[in-house]
């Protein structure tokens, strides 16, 4: 049940304070806070994808530059790049077709690959290139289903994970409440992923985007982001958590940034001030950074 605000629910209050002390157990009292303006968003393949998934629809490739634009001007202030792009109708991203571009941008500074799913082969390729491996994963067929509308199933995204992993380093992404802002596939992925190698896990959390098939559906309540942090956190007590660029703004970002500081979270991005406020009085230090959290 969601609790109004300021109203403490004695359930979520438990499970924060257990994660709380399950970091300062295994971690430096230190919190990262990332404002990633050196690193570049980039898109692959402008603003088309096949896919126009339900959360999506193409709609933040807008706000990328293609990878043509890039290369055909002098580097600015960036110093790495996030390279995204839109899916085909199969869930990949077209970055080997790109191949000869890609490696030119890799020379001017590190790249984060987004590559949706891959085969063995094209793990290994782009290992050449990639100083790191974002992918997004999904722990049930029903999600799979109905944001992506994709023929493939768990297996096929478990396939692709340990490709990569075999090949580059790679943080799993977590969409909490990626259908329908409902809370329910990602504790699925948490116990998928507790089999496997997982050396950082970045969750962000889903956000109602206008001309999309989910444009009206609410995000999850902050509570239930929270208790979702806080079970990460005590299923991977040894592994760093971040909080993503990812998520809704105004009240319900300085609500969910308070609980993410208590869930135990090594890194948030473009944390409200009240975060700033909140880790300063729990005794974490603070460190500043300026690329993306998975690099």
């Amino acid at each position: 049940m969601e609790q109004k605000e300021g109203q403490k629910d004695p359930d979520l209050e438990n499970i924060l304070n257990r994660a709380w002390q399950a970091r300062q157990a295994n971690f430096p009292d230190t919190i990262e806070f990332v404002t990633p303006r050196r690193t570049l968003p980039v898109s692959v393949t402008g603003n088309d994808c096949a896919l126009n998934c339900a959360h999506c629809s193409g709609v933040y490739l807008r706000s990328m530059d293609s990878l043509k634009k890039i290369l055909n001007k002098p580097a600015g202030q960036e110093s790495s790049y996030l390279v995204s792009g839109g899916s085909d109708r199969q869930g990949r991203v077209p970055l080997l077709q790109n191949w000869t571009a890609l490696k030119a941008l890799a020379e001017r500074g590190p790249l984060n690959l987004h590559t949706g799913l891959v085969t063995e082969e094209e793990a290994r390729r782009l290992s050449e290139i990639a100083s790191v491996v974002s992918f997004d994963f999904v722990g049930d067929n029903d999600t799979i289903d109905a944001v992506y509308g994709l023929p493939v199933t768990v297996a096929d995204y478990l396939a692709s994970y340990r490709f990569l992993q075999r090949y580059s380093r790679v943080i799993p992404h977590l969409c909490i409440g990626i259908n329908e802002g409902r809370v329910k596939a990602e504790y699925e992925a948490l116990h998928l992923l507790r089999k496997e190698k997982v050396e950082a896990i970045s969750m962000i959390i889903f956000r109602p985007t206008a001309e999309t098939a989910f444009s009206e559906c609410p995000p999850p309540p902050p509570e239930e982001v929270a208790h979702f942090m806080a079970t990460a956190r005590l299923m991977f007590p040894h592994t760093p958590l971040y909080l993503g660029c990812m998520r809704p703004g105004g009240r319900y970002r300085e609500i969910v940034d308070t609980y993410a500081l208590r869930a135990g979270v090594n890194k948030l991005v473009i944390p409200a001030p009240q975060a700033r406020r909140q880790a300063s009085r729990i005794g974490l230090s603070i460190k500043f950074s300026e690329e993306c959290c998975s690099l």
